[in-house]
């Protein structure tokens, strides 16, 4: 494209000066003509009228005297009746620019200049309209390359910016020409760039959080069937298999709330459920990983109680606190419940060393942990509890005490009894 440009502008550059410059060289050539022909006939003329005025005088006319008068610096031919004719100068022997003039008692004067005189300005005039072309052109390449290099370097760069977009590094560069048609590109490419970003990022995202939470579903459905095969009572069996079914479900409703969240995480689908339930089975579910590990984990607080969301996303934050009591804490694990004003709390906590000082601000923040794990799992419970209206918060480091914040099913209104009619 540079090279395009460039010839194209030199190309409309020759083409402008071949014009203009044969012009101006015809009229040069022919205001030189012009001119070399009137300043014979001027000289013609003036000679004449020096040899009237002495011829009326009767005085004598000499060659001497002619070109001392007259200042002729070129030849001329001055006939008289009666006389011999004169000569002033040295006559051509080339082509000629001739001058004539005839007095009023006969006498003829003709002038003559080597028409290699007017050849010569003519080409000194030539010569400087070429040396003024050949600046022209080179002004002319000068600028050419500026401006194609103005034009093609904006486009290399966004070629190589579209290129690192498919080669997946979405990385905006944020530089713009002083082209409004180029910027415009380099906006869109932005514009994409960053859009591109931050699908990689949700995709990303996704991926980390699916693999966190369904990795412990997925192995205790793998114990679940590991039970299955090597159980022989088909009371059993059937019961081993119910539980598992029960766990695939949950799967299930782990991948959807991961999918949901991806796209918008403020898409909830909350409903009043049963606390206690929810409660029950994760800590039913935890038991045998707790008992491996030589500890505990119980269940204290106000029972009965109805909350506000999605028990599935509910299960999955306690979950991931129980796990997080189960890698990083000590001791026995409890889950209280409580009421505080319109919201239902279940508190998770443990005997452990708790949360580190530094990282108490920012426990829940992804890639943040104070051991040798992802430090997803309580960013993604947090999500997950935002999602349907609650809060998940630390409310103290030393022992760590995780609180998740529910909203609380509005009582029914009291119904007023009917006045019964009066008889």
């Amino acid at each position: 494209m540079r090279r395009r440009l460039i010839t194209s502008t030199l190309a409309v550059v020759l083409v402008v000066i071949a014009v203009f410059g044969v012009s101006l060289v015809l009229v040069e050539t022919r205001t030189i003509t012009s001119s070399a022909q009137e300043s014979v006939d001027a000289e013609a003329l003036r000679i004449v009228s020096i040899v009237d005025s002495r011829l009326i005088g009767g005085e004598p006319v000499t060659p001497d005297i002619l070109i001392e008068q007259s200042g002729a610096k070129r030849y001329a031919l001055v006939t008289m009746p009666g006389r011999p004719p004169i000569e002033i100068g040295v006559r051509p022997t080339d082509s000629v620019i001739r001058g004539y003039a005839e007095g009023e008692r006969g006498e003829t004067v003709i002038v003559e200049e080597s028409r290699s005189a007017v050849t010569a300005e003519v080409g000194s005039t030539a010569l400087i309209i070429g040396g003024v072309a050949v600046l022209a052109i080179l002004s002319a390449v000068l600028l050419a390359v500026r401006q194609a290099n103005r034009l093609a370097s904006p486009l290399t760069d966004l070629a190589e910016t579209a290129e690192r977009l498919g080669s997946g590094d979405p990385r905006p560069r944020h530089k713009r020409y002083g082209v409004p048609e180029l910027d415009r590109v380099a906006d869109v490419l932005d514009a994409s760039a960053e859009r591109i970003a931050r699908m990689l990022t949700a995709e990303r995202r996704l991926a980390a959080d699916a693999s966190h939470q369904l990795r412990t579903p997925l192995t205790a459905l793998s114990m679940r069937l590991e039970e299955v095969a090597l159980a022989d009572d088909l009371d059993t069996v059937k019961e081993e298999a119910t539980i598992a079914l029960t766990q695939v479900e949950r799967l299930t409703d782990v991948v959807e709330r991961l999918l949901t969240n991806s796209r918008d995480p403020r898409t909830g689908s909350a409903v009043t459920f049963d606390l206690d339930e929810v409660v029950k089975q994760q800590i039913e579910e935890w038991r045998p990983a707790y008992r491996s590990a030589g500890r505990a984990v119980v269940r204290s607080g106000k029972q009965g109680m109805r909350a506000v969301g999605t028990p599935g996303a509910v299960a999955q934050v306690l979950a991931a606190l129980i796990e997080n009591s189960l890698m990083h804490g000590g001791g026995t694990v409890a889950l209280r419940t409580r009421v505080t004003g319109n919201q239902s709390v279940i508190e998770v906590t443990d005997e452990g060393p708790g949360v580190p000082a530094d990282l108490g601000a920012r426990i829940f923040e992804r890639a943040v942990s104070g051991r040798s794990s992802t430090g997803i799992g309580l960013a993604v419970a947090r999500d997950l509890a935002e999602a349907d209206g609650g809060r998940l918060e630390l409310l103290k480091e030393h022992p760590p005490v995780f609180a998740l914040f529910l909203g609380r099913e509005a009582p029914a209104p009291a119904r007023e009894p009917r006045e019964s009619p009066v008889r």
